[in-house]
């Protein structure tokens, strides 16, 4: 009687999970495509309509998924389509940059119920998870939610990222490196942690310039040069995390120490930075501009904004330093195109807002540099999403994982 018993137990046990597993099935594939009809949720999950149908009506019943309206009929009763209930799932996203960071709140139909949190911060910041916890608290406070409806937490951050672990390894001291120890410290909820470009790229794949795209290169032309890679319709991480360190090619064997440690890398001739220091340097000489005019006693004032907006008032300076940078990234975006064949190549960042005064002279470099019939297959264009496309990528990511993790149990999805 005794192991009839833990028979029927254990087959009790198996059963549940299987309809757990079933449940984050339909979950995932309504957050990938919303709304759809249970027919479609069949043949995806390849389990019968009576059964999708059961765990549909549970998951309606806990509010979790509701009936937006019908779809189109073929032939018979008009189906009824399903979708994410607006208010069931939301995570907090985070994005890192060198000098500050920016939060927000996703629902599960990417849709963000909050506006944007700006703070100061660093990856090196050992205030981080207190920082992040204020974020949450303010952004709570505005959407009026409650703290137990946030169900994840997805940060981007610049730098070699171990996303099995949490682990940013370009933090400077050893005992800050584990992002998600110290953020679970803080947050008993799921904490993912992901390179910055990367989830840039992920962002224009699903909403922006790289959608419907195989094989696309989007560069965050900032400080640094952070870089994610489209390959085959698939998000390249490298066998350790590591790809897209295209910053830290190194170009001048004699050049300007890096923050990495090595001389003459990619970065220190074709970043923000450069450019300020070759602007504030042109000002320091004297050089006619009207940069020179407003900044001659207060360079430190000077911003990529000011330079940008110069060169579209005709400053003869300003668009010759413009021209001169994007020949510099241009001489490292053709090694990229000989190496990756790239249908298309996505700019973003402060620098991209420049728009012909970086795309004429980067097309012009890179005509002088490529093999005229690998070029000949490449688009570069301006993101339309801007700073808002590593957000967006991080909700994906973080939804993405929430519903296919393993780990994850009912407790946060209920």
């Amino acid at each position: 009687m005794v192991t009839r018993r833990t028979e029927d137990t254990e087959r009790m046990a198996i059963s549940e999970l299987r309809r757990y597993k079933l449940r984050m099935q339909i979950l995932l594939f309504l957050y990938k495509k919303h709304p759809q009809t249970a027919s479609s949720l069949s043949k995806k999950t390849h389990v019968s309509l009576p059964t999708i149908r059961a765990v549909l009506d549970d998951l309606i019943h806990e509010r979790i998924v509701y009936i937006p309206g019908v779809g189109e009929s073929k032939g018979g009763r008009r189906p009824a389509l399903y979708s994410h209930a607006s208010d069931a799932f939301h995570i907090l996203s985070i994005e890192l940059g060198h000098h500050n960071a920016k939060a927000t709140i996703f629902n599960s139909l990417n849709k963000t119920i909050s506006s944007i949190y700006e703070f100061d911060t660093t990856i090196n910041d050992p205030d981080f998870p207190l920082q992040a916890e204020k974020a949450l608290k303010t952004l709570l406070q505005e959407s009026h939610l409650n703290r137990n409806q946030i169900i994840a937490i997805g940060v981007s951050m610049p730098g070699l990222i171990d996303t099995d672990n949490g682990i940013n390894r370009t933090i400077k001291n050893p005992a800050l490196q584990n992002i998600k120890h110290r953020l679970s410290q803080q947050f008993d909820i799921p904490i993912y942690i992901e390179n910055d470009a990367r989830m840039q790229a992920l962002g224009e794949f699903v909403f922006g310039k790289a959608q419907k795209t195989q094989n696309t290169l989007v560069l965050n032309w900032h400080w640094g040069l952070g870089l994610g890679v489209i390959l085959n319709g698939q998000i390249f991480q490298g066998s350790s995390g590591s790809a897209g360190e295209f910053s830290h090619i190194r170009v001048l064997p004699e050049g300007q120490l890096c923050e990495c440690g090595k001389q003459g890398c990619l970065q220190t001739i074709a970043s923000a930075q450069t450019l300020l220091n070759m602007t504030r340097e042109q000002i320091k000489k004297g050089a006619v501009s009207q940069l020179t005019k407003r900044f001659k006693n207060e360079p430190t004032k000077l911003t990529i904004q000011n330079i940008i907006q110069c060169a579209k008032n005709g400053d003869e300076l300003s668009i010759s330093l413009l021209n001169e940078l994007s020949k510099k990234l241009a001489w490292g975006l053709s090694i990229l195109i000989q190496l990756y064949n790239p249908e298309l190549i996505v700019l973003n960042g402060p620098l991209a807002k420049a728009q012909q005064y970086v795309l004429v002279p980067i097309q012009q470099t890179l005509n002088q540099y490529c093999l005229e019939s690998i070029l000949n297959n490449v688009k570069i264009e301006i993101s339309e999403m801007g700073e808002h496309s590593g957000l967006k990528g991080v909700a994906v990511m973080v939804f993405q994982k929430i519903f296919s993790d393993k780990s994850v149990g009912p407790y946060y999805l209920s």
